[in-house]
């Protein structure tokens, strides 16, 4: 039994009612893994299942995480009768837990692995024999070794078909069932029907069977599926690997003093926990006593830590990287603002899991029509008074030659050529469908920190400082890993650096020493005793020794090279760029200055981030997201489609679509070329695709294309799309 099933039978027989929560309008609300969910066609069963039932206001299925989030009026309906319609419906449906996310498609890409494998084996050998076949119906073969040969190939071919066609039965079975029809009705019709014809044939003893086409057409298709299957799965939620951040136990501080360790779901606001130095803050809350620097990245984007002390608050999941806290819980753990993150990311998943690719809405008309030829032709051909045998033999030709083989290649082959190309200019290509939607996008969201900048501050005010202050400074930054004290170091290695002593670090405020017998302070202004500066849009360190004026320290992140000419090689394909930080407004001001960018916003939290997409969404813009921190994360799910950096928190790079690596955002100008060009090959591809079955399907309606040929000229349709497809790599030779 796999994990997955155990995991679904361990928690079957739970009781649902136990699972609900009631929402702020007093709705009940439950959130099911549904395994089932392989298709589009099972995500609209689904939910029309459920918003069928008296009392349910909202249904939402996500086909990536096999979730479904429910709500209905609590005084209408019960938990146990939802969970009852989706069994009647096939579904089987268990209360969400976070330990089975993730696996259900491991299973599923492993078998398709297995499924291609062995029908790649059987179609090479298999068409080795057809080969030789054929070379003796020209030659001198005898009927006796040709019976051989056919045998050899029913041997191989009929095992293969068996178990590599399984993918495709199956779902052709469950469309039948739901009276739906898809890709995989024709396509297990008519392998069926061609290895069932050529097993007769093969025991009568004719000339022709057709085992190759039953092996290659599933070889083909197989590599489609894979792809898909194995794209999806790398997009599998990000929500769920935000909580990974989450901190699994607290320290709680009981009345008399006593400390204990308790899971952090158990927290109540009022409680006071300790939080260890290098420790993730467990819940939301008040600083009670201690000073430290958190990494607060989670909340502004900003990878300079802040300092924090009595009175302030913190937040679940950020680290806090100084000294030992004693923090007053305010919120529980399923009101953090940790927690507020994953559910907006999860709405914005939701949100676009109903997004369908060209190919499959093609399919819903294109199959039926297939039948319908298929069924026409065998009837046609019975009227015309034609034996049995010529009449299906006709039939299976046309399901063939019209199968959807060029049609389900025509974007994945694409993706796979794009997927490659980018792959050498640093691009990873994470979503299935990413290009197909960056190829529609008209306009670009930048973050700040860490995307158009490094994240790495540096020192800019080095020449306005004398030697023995720059020394002084780099001898004190020396003692510390704050990441504006390792970049005053590295500035001052050239200089003589003096010899301190009693070297500490107050948490929170910065370094202090003894020089000569005088105080020496590196840190904030408060500690040096000055005044910041309010103009400076970038961090500050202030140096003081004794009683002497205090020296400025000013650093600013590094913009990532060549970030100007990005921007405006991206307005010249006619994108409309913003900027969207949550940094302060004069950093954000001056680089939007910097960079040419007249659009800019300063201080936007996820929430802020989300409500601006959704805003330029009303105005029927399409928006790329690009950005690299945590706080990013519900952006770039709830973006039209995203772009992180490599080197972006883990969860960012989950959440988005593409990820590129170096320091230039070069590869940014180049998916989205890339993209375009792939948008016109896929409406190209479909052109030949529909193109040859024009022609191609009444020569088989007419009965002079036998299934031999059919395959032949089915691969051949294949060919030729690839061939096409491949002019997207002649196109970056071109423009190299």
């Amino acid at each position: 039994m796999t994990e997955l099933a155990a995991g679904l039978q361990e928690r079957a027989g739970i009781d649902p009612d136990l699972f609900v929560r009631k929402t702020a309008s007093g709705e009940a609300r439950l959130d099911l893994v549904v395994a089932g969910m392989h298709c589009a066609g099972c995500l609209r069963k689904v939910e029309g299942a459920l918003n069928k039932l008296e009392g349910v206001t909202h249904a939402r299925a996500n086909l990536s995480t096999k979730r479904v989030a429910v709500r209905w009026d609590p005084a209408r309906l019960r938990a146990a009768r939802v969970v009852r319609v989706l069994a009647d419906t096939g579904f089987t449906a268990v209360p969400f837990d976070p330990k089975l996310v993730g696996t259900f498609d491991e299973n599923e890409t492993r078998f398709l692995l297995r499924s291609l494998g062995v029908a790649g084996f059987a179609a090479a050998n298999v068409m080795l024999v057809s080969v030789s076949v054929w070379w003796g119906l020209v030659t001198d073969m005898d009927e006796t070794t040709r019976a051989f040969f056919h045998w050899v190939s029913a041997l191989i071919a009929l095992p293969a078909v068996a178990y590599a066609g399984q993918p495709f039965f199956r779902s052709a079975l469950k469309a039948l069932r739901s009276k739906q029809m898809n890709m995989d009705v024709p396509i297990a019709l008519a392998v069926i029907l061609a290895t069932t014809m050529s097993l007769v044939q093969t025991i009568v003893n004719a000339r022709h069977v057709y085992f190759d086409a039953s092996v290659t057409l599933l070889f083909f298709l197989l590599i489609g599926r894979y792809l898909d299957v194995q794209a999806r799965a790398k997009a599998c939620s990000a929500a769920e690997n935000l909580l990974g951040l989450r901190a699994t136990a607290a320290t709680l501080i009981a009345p008399d003093g006593t400390q204990r360790s308790v899971a952090v779901e158990s927290l109540e606001p009022g409680m006071k926990v300790l939080v260890a130095a290098g420790a993730r803050v467990p819940a939301d809350g008040e600083v009670m006593s201690g000073l430290s620097d958190i990494d607060t990245s989670l909340v502004t984007g900003e990878s300079t830590p802040e300092r924090v002390e009595p009175g302030m608050n913190v937040f679940a999941g950020t680290l806090n990287i100084g000294a030992p806290l004693t923090v007053r819980v305010t919120k529980r753990d399923d009101e953090s603002l940790l927690s507020e993150i994953v559910r907006l990311m999860e709405a914005a998943e939701q949100g676009r899991a109903r997004y369908v690719r060209i190919a499959d809405r093609a399919a819903r008309f294109y199959s039926p029509a297939v039948h319908v030829m298929a069924a026409a032709t065998l009837a046609l051909w019975f009227a015309l008074g034609a034996h049995w045998e010529t009449a299906l033999t006709n039939a299976i030709a046309v399901l063939i030659i019209t199968c959807p083989c060029a049609l389900g290649l025509a974007v994945p082959v694409v993706q796979v050529v794009a997927t490659g190309r980018l792959t050498r200019q640093g691009v990873l290509v994470k979503a299935a469908d990413g290009l197909e939607r960056l190829a529609q996008a008209d306009t670009i969201v930048f973050d700040k920190t860490g995307t158009l900048t490094l994240g790495r501050p540096h020192l800019v005010n080095g020449d306005e400082i004398a030697g023995a202050d720059m020394g002084l400074g780099a001898a004190l930054a020396a003692a510390s890993r704050h990441p504006l004290a390792l970049a005053l170091a590295a500035k001052g290695k050239g200089h003589a650096l003096p010899k301190l002593d009693d070297i500490r670090e107050v948490p929170g405020m910065g370094m202090e020493a003894m020089l000569e017998g005088e105080p020496v302070r590196l840190g904030n202004a408060g500690f040096a005793d000055a005044e910041a500066s309010a103009a400076h849009g970038g961090s500050e360190l202030w140096l003081r020794r004794g009683g002497a004026a205090p020296v400025c320290f000013r650093f600013e992140d590094t913009v990532r090279p060549g970030a100007r000419g990005a921007i405006a090689a991206l307005k010249a394909r006619g994108f409309a760029v913003e900027l969207l930080s949550g940094d302060r407004e004069p950093a954000v001001r001056k680089l939007a200055g910097e960079l040419g960018l007249d659009e800019w916003r300063a201080a936007a939290r996820p929430d802020a981030k989300i409500a601006r997409l959704e805003e330029l969404a009303a105005k029927g813009r399409k928006v790329v997201m690009i950005g690299d921190g945590l706080n990013d994360a519900p952006a770039l799910r709830a973006a039209h489609v995203s772009i992180s950096p490599a080197d972006a928190a883990d969860v960012s790079q989950t959440a988005a679509d593409f990820i590129f690596q170096g320091a230039k955002l070069d590869p940014v100008v180049e998916t989205v070329d890339v993209a375009r060009q792939s948008q016109r090959l896929v409406f190209q591809n479909f052109a030949l695709a529909i193109g040859y079955n024009m022609f191609a399907v009444p020569l088989a309606v007419a009965g002079y294309v036998t299934p031999l040929v059919a395959a032949i000229a089915m691969s051949s349709s294949s060919i030729i799309v690839i061939v096409n497809s491949l002019r997207l790599n002649r196109k970056a030779k071109e423009a190299q």
